[in-house]
């Protein structure tokens, strides 16, 4: 009986210290809200990594997966703004300003404050959002933040059937697995 109280403590301390989470297939979706245009994009190819031992954020989208549901926006939104011949991928490395308590079934919000890089560039931002832990033990990820294209260099079209937004709202909606 001692042996399985021993056991199960293990088990348990093992569980709670196992805080380092995967996804291959989380949703990121942009959303331009352009006077005269609205849409938006959408990739189910999101990658991410979130680790609560060591506060470690990184999540990235191949730019060539968005659609917007239209196939010529696409190309030209892949060829002559985002360029992803040159750069494929956006990508976010940062940390949650306090690294969050997890309980099953609790919503709990969080503030990750890092590097967000698209079409080469760079920039510091904050990202806010909410991390609920599961029954199945898995956790799911939503979050949101916005970008201006001028921050990351990104040109606006000047076509009015292609009229893009400066600001960009990113959402980003994620189910993490347990790393094994």
């Amino acid at each position: 009986m001692r042996k399985l109280l021993i056991l199960g403590l293990i088990f348990i301390s093992f569980q709670t210290f196992s805080q380092e989470f995967l996804t291959k297939e989380g949703e990121v979706v942009f959303l331009s809200k352009a006077p005269l245009n609205e849409f938006e994009g959408t990739s189910s190819s999101l990658n991410g990594l979130l680790n609560l031992n060591t506060n470690l954020i990184d999540f990235f989208v191949d730019l060539n997966t968005i659609k917007t549901g239209i196939g010529l926006r696409d190309s030209h939104m892949r060829e002559n703004y985002l360029e992803t011949d040159q750069f494929p991928f956006a990508e976010f490395t940062g940390k949650m300003s306090q690294i969050p308590v997890l309980e099953q079934g609790v919503k709990t919000p969080v503030i990750a404050q890092g590097k967000f890089k698209i079409h080469g560039v760079e920039r510091e931002i904050e990202v806010v959002g909410f991390l609920t832990l599961l029954q199945n033990g898995k956790v799911e990820l939503k979050a949101s933040f916005e970008i201006l294209l001028s921050d990351y260099q990104i040109p606006i079209p000047k076509l009015v059937f292609y009229e893009l937004a400066e600001s960009q709202k990113v959402t980003v909606n994620a189910l993490l697995s347990p790393k094994k």
